[in-house]
């Protein structure tokens, strides 16, 4: 009896000093460099993102905040990653609509669970994809665009960046909420999408603003409508589908920070409230302004609520147009 006692008394007090090593780890958080995984190549959005946060995230933290590129199966190789990591902040990925509410449903069996093993913990940036045409469309308006696609079933070519990006699912989604049939046309990137559409490859795209803005500007496409919920202040004048009659039409691309889900609650509050205040120093509004993203910082709560929404939305999608990955 006296030695099940001493037993219990150990076991208890290894209860206690491991618990009081967690908040001592959590207490002095960060004390070394944070790992910040990037599910692309450099130059990419996701890594743009990563580099106009990262560094005054690490500065408000105290450390180095270090980029790793893992580029892949659509963002599936850096979220695995992320998720079957130490759950003590160190390592955090910056997640993407495609990669944490898309390719989950497309590919049939993955490492990990998207819901389950990854915890939101802030929204970095919005970023509206634009529905823009050559000008050898005739149409100047949604309207019209649908009057052409209905006369002339499947002769509209629209490109995307590749099958399962924002820029491929709103066209999917615009066939179903117009009744009309397009052709998909997918590339190996934003890029030579783009280049595609402005040598009159294809006929119009739902585009990464970023990527075409400059075209806009200067005339070589036609803007006809916004893909997000609310117009941009980079093209004021641009109205958003849901405004040109596509109702609830709202598919922009997000980024957003995602850590292991035994992340300690602490922890994940305090990058949100490090983040947060990031994107609101002037130099960071800057740049997103220029590249029409919209900042992000919201609660865990409220980010998280918002990737479950995104990944049920998606999710509906992928099953109902039987999209695959390759």
């Amino acid at each position: 009896m006296m030695l099940r006692r001493n037993s219990l008394r150990l076991l208890g007090g290894a209860v206690l000093l491991a618990a009081m090593g967690v908040a001592l780890a959590q207490d002095n958080y960060p004390s070394k460099p944070i790992r910040l995984i990037v599910p692309a190549s450099p130059g990419g959005a996701a890594d743009f993102f990563a580099r106009i946060v990262g560094p005054k995230l690490g500065e408000a933290l105290g450390q180095s905040v270090v980029i790793e590129n893992r580029s892949g199966a659509s963002g599936t190789i850096a979220a695995d990653i992320t998720a079957k990591s130490a759950g003590d902040g160190y390592t955090v990925l910056i997640g993407q609509s495609t990669s944490m509410a898309v390719a989950p449903h497309m590919y049939n069996k993955l490492a990990y669970d998207t819901l389950r093993d990854l915890k939101p913990v802030t929204m970095v940036a919005e970023v509206p994809n634009i529905l823009v045409v050559h000008q050898s469309v005739p149409a100047k308006n949604v309207q019209e665009l649908i009057a052409l696609a209905k006369a002339k079933p499947g002769a509209l070519n629209y490109g995307s960046s590749g099958k399962g990006a924002p820029t491929h699912l709103a066209g999917e989604l615009f066939e179903i909420a117009t009744g009309t049939e397009i052709t998909h046309i997918p590339y190996r990137g934003a890029g030579p999408s783009v280049n595609a559409l402005l040598a009159g490859e294809i006929q119009l795209m739902f585009a990464p603003m970023v990527a075409v803005l400059p075209h806009v500007q200067s005339g070589r496409v036609r803007a006809l409508a916004l893909t997000s919920a609310s117009r941009s202040s980079a093209v004021p004048d641009v109205p958003t589908l849901a405004e040109s009659g596509l109702k609830d039409f709202d598919v922009s691309s997000w980024f957003g920070f995602f850590v292991p889900s035994s992340t300690p609650t602490a922890i994940v509050d305090r990058l949100q409230r490090e983040t947060a205040k990031v994107l609101k120093d002037p130099g960071v509004l800057e740049r997103l302004a220029k590249e029409g993203a919209t900042p992000g910082g919201n609660t865990s709560a409220v980010f998280t609520k918002y990737v479950h929404a995104e990944y049920a939305k998606y999710g509906k999608l992928v099953k109902e147009k039987n999209i695959q990955a390759d």
